[in-house]
């Protein structure tokens, strides 16, 4: 199990106590040795998460010395040694472990025991939520717990939302957190802010804000932090909101600028004189377009990065250095109509299966439970509707919307929410793999979010099981649909299969608009295959109408063929016995 978790990436570090190293034949790689209490003090200031296997009661008891406050503990999560329970004991919201507990459950196989109020009654857990989105929260956590008791009681919710998706609100969580429960206190409400403003209030801070920045050579890092620090006070803004910084290519190589958004993890922008010079600002200056080319570096530079439709929040002011230090700052603040944040987010293509969630894979479920939105074609959404929780979004495609489907979920992630981008079957196999990392690879590099293909089981693999064994030697995959292929190329490389002897699974083998190319496969396939060929008839995979027939291609049944149905087609070593289909691999003739 602990080789499971490095490889699947839920641990970076593997620590074993003495008596625990000794007992494991195969001890996992880099693994640190050593007390459990030393391990736990040594990086526990360090944050992050301890995934601890073993018994709750012992695990308690290791913890509870280090235990401070909400706002520093780090996430815990419990798991026994066989996997069957993932537990949260600290760091529930504020430090993820329950968003932990339930993706990793997924992964396992195992129960997640979830104890906490908003989970189980359904409420969408407002001091969490928001990390899904790629929002960043701020608030003393009196108030904040002040807020989610109000909440447990059924008080009222007033949210003011400035910016950022406002997907969220679509959630049965949300609608349940908005709700009034108990009347007799309605009008005593409590506040939610979602936006950029710095308050003293329960907030979270969409990334929206692009900082314009100039400076005098080899400015001191201490000067830009300080400046950063005294801008936003003065502007009444939240650094959590920062999306990004931006400069003029003159500074690409300003060693305080880069080490400051390295530090950070900020995104930086860098333009040329030339687009700076045509940005329309409140605060031109003559000194610096003599010295740059430009009457504006840090307000133009601001506007150009946050985009379309940007709005300026905070006018140019120069900081000058103090004792000790050197240079000078500029700083100017201009807000985004869209939050950007492509480190944060994630893109998973989730392959669901042909149906039945009985197929879909453990890590295909992982993907799942960790995304905020979900997004495909109705119908392969209805099918997992069981699985998807209170607080995640769903939102429905059609078909033929392919594109327009991939770009909605890169746009999604690349303002730093967790997205899911679900195909039945293998999303690599026909599905939205291809067509969502060819769109992604078109952006430019640092503009792209973390993308993740996740396999699943295709049709083909459900109805060879079903019918017997037919796949144990080559076969090969074609597709009927010439919305994208040419019908020319479709035929070519079914006669290269036939001449191959290849057996041949057919994906869309019909639709309303193609009701003629199937039977003019059929005959194709009888001039190199005699009428006896086997051809399994699977519909409806995975599904409750599904429906697994064997003829030959002699009797196929053309006329009830439609989109939900594959076909597949014996070679000449296939062999139909007892109602089973079997393609000798030829071990009994060795």
């Amino acid at each position: 199990m602990l080789q499971r978790l490095k490889l699947r990436k839920h641990v970076d570090l593997v620590a074993l106590t003495p008596k625990a190293a000794l007992s494991l034949h195969l001890k996992p790689k880099d693994c640190l040795v050593d007390s459990a209490t030393e391990i736990l003090s040594k990086y526990w200031n360090e944050g992050g998460l301890f995934l601890i296997v073993g018994a709750i009661g012992a695990a308690t008891r290791l913890v509870a010395p280090l235990v401070k406050s909400k706002d520093s503990d780090p996430a815990v999560v419990v798991i026994d040694a066989r996997a069957r329970n993932v537990v949260p004991i600290l760091g529930g919201h504020k430090a993820g472990a329950v968003d932990f507990a339930l993706a990793l459950a997924e992964d396992l196989g195992s129960n997640p025991v979830i104890t906490g109020n908003s989970e189980n009654q359904e409420d969408l857990a407002l001091d969490s939520f928001g990390d899904a989105w790629g929002w960043k929260r701020t608030g003393d956590t009196s108030i904040w717990k002040t807020l989610m008791i109000h909440k447990a009681n059924g008080g009222a919710l007033k949210v003011e939302q400035s910016s950022g998706s406002k997907l969220w609100i679509n959630s049965k969580a949300a609608s349940n957190s908005l709700a009034f429960k108990n009347h007799t206190n309605s009008c005593l409400s409590k506040t939610l802010i979602i936006g950029s403003r710095s308050e003293n209030d329960c907030c979270w801070h969409p990334p929206t804000l692009w900082v314009g920045i100039g400076c005098e050579r080899n400015t001191e890092k201490s000067l830009l932090e300080r400046s950063l620090a005294e801008a936003f006070s003065q502007a009444g803004l939240a650094q959590e909101s920062i999306a990004g910084l931006a400069s003029i290519d003159l500074k690409s190589d300003e060693p305080a600028l880069l080490w400051i958004a390295k530090r950070e993890g900020w995104p930086i922008r860098f333009f040329n004189a030339d687009l700076l010079a045509q940005v329309s600002i409140p605060s031109p200056s003559e000194n610096v377009k003599n010295a740059v080319g430009t009457p504006s570096v840090a307000e133009a530079a601001a506007l150009l990065a946050a985009g379309k439709g940007a709005v300026l929040r905070y006018k140019k002011h120069i900081y000058h250095s103090k004792s000790n230090e050197k240079g000078a700052v500029t700083i100017s603040i201009a807000e985004g109509k869209v939050p950007f944040s492509p480190q944060r987010g994630e893109l998973h293509l989730v392959g669901s299966g042909p149906g039945d969630p009985s197929y879909l894979t453990h890590d295909a479920r992982f993907a799942l439970a960790r995304s905020a939105v979900w997004i495909g074609y109705g119908r392969y959404l209805d099918l997992l509707e069981p699985l998807r929780r209170s607080d995640q979004v769903r939102i429905d495609g059609h078909l033929t919307q392919e594109k327009n489907r991939c770009n909605h979920a890169l746009d999604l992630a690349t303002q730093g929410i967790r997205v899911a981008l679900i195909s039945s079957g293998d999303s690599g196999i026909y599905g939205m793999a291809g067509l969502a990392l060819e769109l992604c690879l078109e952006r430019p590099q640092d503009e792209r979010p973390k993308l993740n293909i996740h396999p699943g089981i295709s049709a083909i693999q459900i109805a060879a099981a079903y019918i017997g064994a037919p796949l144990m030697n080559d076969f090969c995959t074609i597709s009927l649909s010439d919305h994208l292929t040419p019908w020319v190329t479709i035929k070519e490389r079914l006669r290269g299969a036939l001449i191959g002897d290849f057996v041949i699974a057919i994906y869309n083998p019909k639709s309303k608009d193609r009701d003629w190319q199937l039977q003019s496969v059929i005959e194709l396939i009888r001039e190199f295959r005699p009428v006896t060929t086997p051809v399994v008839f699977a519909r409806q995979l995975g599904r409750l109408e599904q429906k697994i027939s064997l003829f030959s291609l002699q009797n196929f049944p053309v006329k009830s063929v439609d989109m939900l149905t594959v076909i597949l087609i014996g070679n000449s070593q296939s062999v139909v016995k007892d109602g089973w289909l079997v393609n000798p691999r030829g071990y009994l003739k060795s």
